[in-house]
């Protein structure tokens, strides 16, 4: 196979992993927040594929964890003759260097001085000037062959005072007394044996271990607006009458506050009505046993007023009814009202909506009136905004709607005059539609002001069938039909050689 000459087996490995890592699905650990230092032995008593193995492991490790100062940092030291720093604390901010920097890691070989590598690790590695952190969870994860050629019980045990859990992953089977006592309490938990080829398998466990020590023990803030935010908060609470106590203060303006109890269950909660860029110093207290104990606090700023409504829709306008909408709808609104009355100068009237609606229907109107319609939001913060718009009621749809009085005259065998009386209320046009005999049906459109049309071309000596009716702005109305029958022509000039006349309405104006 050329094309892999040059390429080695740990390459391979790893690029046959990246490939297989892609195609699964991705989540992440946001709420996280501790130093974790990975002593990997790197001496000559793993082999090379064993080597890349546990690289994989820890990749995939931490692939979900948030990386940055403020989450999860890591440092990385190998076991060798002399212990051997990889990199700090704080060198990589992000997964995608990180990640990088794993991959691109290699063997050191040398002999297996855990022990010095334990103790230069509780010299040098928790500390500031490694990049560790002074008030988060401090974590060593343990990477062997279960072998060491100095001891460990000593270092380890200064570890633990110093606050570190330790966690030992090992791929051989030997020294179970010695790497038991090195773990930290419960061994059960922080002691893993596998083969190489199996370590996927205990790779979610031990990342929910190490999570149960560094998720972040903080309050966290998302969906912030002008008026509200929601909270986040770990678990802490197990008891069936422990609850959570919340409190929320301007520093300011105490008054202005609030507080609420939520279950143990829960771990995040909406706090509304505030006041718009305001900072809020939030406190959450948890209840045990009826105790206070030691509470989270951050401070939260809320976001610049935000406006509603701003646009209004009205729709479905009936004679005695319209629908009237507006949007956007806010949490920071309590309620809002819709003000309507008949223009110019006509007595307002006054709905009060619940907030969670963003429409009503208006009702009880007077048809055909125009309306100002006003929507008002009413803040829990006391302020109101209002946007007001021009609403239309439609004409009363009936039977005087409809054309009146319609006569048929001048009849002759190819044409008839056809015409009505005005229909009630405002006309926009009139549609004549004529069905001749054996012909597909015409129709002509006149304006409102004319009540009177030639027809011309019709068949003499038969029936032939003429419709009128009104159309108004909010559709047309009943069709009022005649049927006229047309006289044979008295001369002999047959019909189909006499010249056609056009469609005429009165005045002779022609369509």
């Amino acid at each position: 196979m050329p094309a892999l000459r040059g390429i080695s087996l740990q390459s391979l490995l790893l690029a046959v992993w990246i490939l297989h890592r892609t195609a699964g699905i991705e989540y992440s650990i946001e709420d996280a927040e501790g130093d974790l230092l990975f002593l990997m032995d790197s001496s000559g008593s793993i082999l090379p594929y064993e080597f890349t193995q546990l690289k994989m492991f820890v990749l995939d490790l931490l692939k979900p964890f948030t990386i940055g100062p403020s989450d999860v940092q890591i440092s990385f030291m190998h076991i060798s003759d002399n212990p051997m720093l990889e990199f700090p604390f704080d060198k990589y901010t992000s997964d995608t260097d990180l990640q990088r920097a794993l991959h691109n890691m290699e063997q050191k070989l040398g002999d297996t001085n855990t022990g010095k590598a334990l103790v230069h690790a509780k010299d040098t590695m928790f500390t500031q000037k490694a990049g560790a952190r002074p008030d988060v969870p401090k974590v060593l994860v343990w990477l062997t062959d279960g072998i060491s050629s100095d001891d460990i019980s000593g270092p380890t045990q200064l570890l633990k005072d110093l606050g570190v859990t330790i966690f030992i992953v090992s791929t051989g089977r030997g020294n179970y007394i010695e790497l038991k006592a090195a773990a930290s309490d419960p061994p059960e938990r922080r002691l893993y044996y596998v083969d190489p080829d199996d370590m996927n398998v205990i790779t979610e466990e031990l990342r929910n271990e190490i999570l149960e020590i560094i998720r972040a023990k903080r309050l966290r803030v998302s969906d912030i607006t002008a008026c509200s935010f929601r909270l986040w908060w770990p678990k802490l609470l197990s008891g069936e009458k422990d609850y959570y106590l919340i409190e929320y203060t301007l520093p300011d303006e105490p008054q202005r506050g609030g507080w609420k109890t939520v279950t143990r269950d829960e771990t995040s909660v909406v706090l509304q009505g505030l006041l718009s860029e305001s900072t809020y110093d939030v406190k959450l207290t948890p209840i045990i046993n009826s105790n206070y104990h030691k509470p989270l606090a951050t401070k939260v700023t809320t976001l610049e007023d935000e406006i509603s409504p701003q646009r209004i829709l009205i729709s479905d306008s009936r004679p005695r009814s319209f629908r009237v909408s507006w949007a956007p709808t806010l949490l920071c609104v309590a309620s809002y009202e819709v003000l309507y009355g008949i223009l110019p100068g006509g007595e307002p009237s006054l709905l009060t909506i619940n907030s969670s609606q963003n429409s009503t229907i208006v009702d009880n109107l007077e048809p055909n009136t125009t309306y100002l319609v006003t929507v008002s939001a009413l803040y829990h913060s006391g302020r109101t905004k209002a946007l007001s718009a021009i609403a239309c009621t439609q004409e009363v749809w009936t039977e005087h709607s409809k054309v009146n009085n319609m006569k048929l005259s001048d009849i002759t065998p190819t044409s008839v005059v056809a015409s009505w009386d005005p229909a009630r209320g405002t006309v926009l046009n009139y549609r004549v539609r004529c069905t001749r005999h054996r012909r597909s049906p015409s129709v002509r459109t006149v304006p409102a002001q004319v009540q009177s049309v030639l027809l011309t071309d019709l068949i003499p000596g038969a029936d032939n069938r003429i419709c009128v009716r009104a159309v108004y702005r909010n559709g047309a109305r009943r069709d009022v039909c005649r049927t006229v029958r047309t006289p044979q022509p008295r001369d002999s000039l047959s019909t189909e050689t006499q010249p056609t006349k056009s469609f005429c309405i009165q005045e002779h104006q022609c369509w």
